[in-house]
């Protein structure tokens, strides 16, 4: 075997879904880098401030969970 062809540079080694993980969570440093600023956030009669990226993350995780929650799983 030829060692020139068994070696491959690091960044050959690397698959499409590897580099779409790697472009998103640069958005994600990205994102939370430019939203640090606090908000107030009333929720019924308690208001929570926090950084904006945090209040955003937490509505998303619910969202993620009732969808979790709300889905139909095939029967087996």
């Amino acid at each position: 075997m030829n060692e020139a062809a068994g070696k491959r540079s690091l960044l050959s080694r690397v698959s499409p879904t590897q580099w779409v993980a790697i472009a998103l969570s640069i958005v994600a440093v990205v994102f939370v880098l430019q939203n640090r600023g606090k908000v107030s956030v009333e929720i019924l009669l308690v208001t929570v401030s926090s950084p904006m990226w945090l209040i955003l993350l937490a509505m998303f995780v619910i969202g993620w969970i009732v969808g979790v929650l709300t889905t139909r799983r095939a029967r087996k």
